[in-house]
């Protein structure tokens, strides 16, 4: 399809920053309209998990941290890295029981999406979990969480009030929103 075609030009790249996590790369392009510039791009090197848990009285688990990025306090699903070529169920198993001390009995992947494609690589799967089996939370040290039981249709409203506005969080909830109601 013609509107497919990459209309970008690399002309030369220099990675400018880089730990354990991202890298920012510098690239010399020539831009769709034909004239050079500069692009930014941050690599992240793991895949971004998230789970939605639900247990039989559709209520849903929430973990509240302080996000440093932000500078603010972020109610969001549990989410954690998955290291590339990891798999990812695996992975949300390991960050579901890691934040909330929960295993479940049954997975179901709903998302996949690029969370800020604009600037980044970071790609997403999001996966729902029921059949909820409560354990003991082990939080990374540098994770100081709080997990919120609300019932799933409050954690809608939170989405809708902007009281949840991690992205990866407000696309997982409304998608399992979304499917549920072309159930009914």
């Amino acid at each position: 399809m013609e509107n497919e075609i990459n209309p970008w030009k690399t002309l030369s790249g220099v990675i400018k920053y880089e730990n354990p996590w991202i890298s920012l790369t510098e690239f010399k392009v020539i831009t769709p309209a034909g004239t050079e510039g500069i692009y930014g791009k941050v690599h992240f090197k793991n895949i971004a998990i998230g789970v939605i848990a639900i247990d039989s009285d559709d209520n849903t688990y929430l973990v509240g941290q302080y996000r440093f990025p932000l500078d603010l306090y972020s109610w969001e699903i549990p989410e954690g890295g998955c290291p590339e070529g990891t798999d990812w169920l695996e992975a949300a198993k390991r960050e579901l029981k890691e934040e909330t001390g929960f295993e479940a009995g049954s997975w179901t992947e709903i998302l996949k999406m690029h969370v800020s494609n604009s600037v980044s690589d970071e790609f997403a799967v999001v996966y729902v979990a029921r059949d909820l089996i409560a354990g003991t939370a082990t939080p990374e040290d540098t994770e100081q969480l709080v997990v919120k039981k609300m019932p799933f249709q409050q954690a809608v409203q939170w989405v809708m009030d902007g009281k949840i506005t991690d992205s990866i969080s407000v696309a997982a909830i409304l998608k399992w929103q979304l499917l549920n109601t072309k159930k009914d």
